[in-house]
């Protein structure tokens, strides 16, 4: 379940089955460079609570706005720059809604 996921790191097909996708797209994802799992092989990789996060995203893109796969992995890209600079401003004390 996904209590577990939170305390460690899991596996390729865990992650696919945790976003009700196939493992292929997963291996699409770390080939855009949306997912950055550690291991060097296949078989190896692990994903962090993170990227379970981020590949859910790219799931509703893809789901709600037809993304293709670059197109998602650019808007994950923004959105991400877009929450770090929320949390910049935020620890500079400036409050953004």
């Amino acid at each position: 379940g996904v209590m577990k996921v939170l305390d460690h790191t899991q596996a390729l097909e865990e992650l696919a089955r945790a976003c009700g996708a196939e493992a292929e797209w997963i291996v699409e994802l770390v080939a855009v460079g949306v997912l950055a799992p550690q291991g060097r092989e296949t078989p190896d990789w692990r994903f962090r609570a993170a990227d379970l996060t981020c590949a859910r995203r790219v799931a509703r893109l893809q789901r709600d706005f037809g993304a293709s796969m670059e197109a998602a992995a650019v808007m994950i890209d923004l959105l991400h720059q877009i929450d770090q600079l929320h949390a910049r401003l935020k620890r500079a004390g400036l409050d953004v809604d």
